[in-house]
């Protein structure tokens, strides 16, 4: 009996992620952060003085103070003009809001263990610290992003504290 869930636990259903684009490239974060998608009003941002250039500012969210990433930005990317697909995705990591940019959002894909690959060495474009891996299927690559590790990061504190 044992050996069944043990069996059943291994061959799980796989790992669902939101699909986002940045650019050509789409993305992939782990769907049980997402709270919410809304459209990316930039009027709607407070800017902060003394921030790295990729944090947008802080915007509010019923009631709570948001910190806006533009992963763009932070990704090293030319910045896209914002047009009617661009999108905040509202994260919750461990009970801590955070807003990203992004220039799109696809679809919700199911990911199985075997479609997924580590992260290749991207140099100093992009530091892999903030990669879990690159998910294939059907003939689409995913780069998939430890969201949580790269909003936790010495640079997200510094928001932490000029936002409190």
């Amino acid at each position: 009996m044992e050996d069944q869930s043990k069996t059943r636990h291994d061959d799980g259903v796989g790992q669902e992620f939101l699909v986002f684009t940045l650019g050509a490239e789409e993305y992939g974060v782990d769907i049980l952060k997402v709270q919410e998608i809304r459209g990316y009003d930039p009027e709607s941002v407070t800017r902060i003085a003394n921030v790295p250039d990729f944090i947008q500012g802080v915007t509010n969210l019923r009631g709570v103070i948001v910190p806006i990433v533009d992963l763009r930005i932070k990704f090293r990317m030319a910045s896209a003009e914002v047009n009617e697909q661009t999108v905040a995705i509202i994260l919750n990591l461990g009970g801590r809001i955070v807003g990203i940019v992004v220039d799109g959002v696809s679809d919700v894909l199911m990911l199985d263990r075997e479609q997924i690959r580590p992260a290749p060495e991207f140099g100093s474009t992009l530091s892999t610290e903030y990669l879990t891996g690159l998910g294939t299927i059907d003939g689409r690559m995913l780069i998939l992003v430890d969201i949580e590790k790269l909003m936790t990061s010495e640079e997200m504190a510094l928001v932490d504290r000029v936002a409190a």
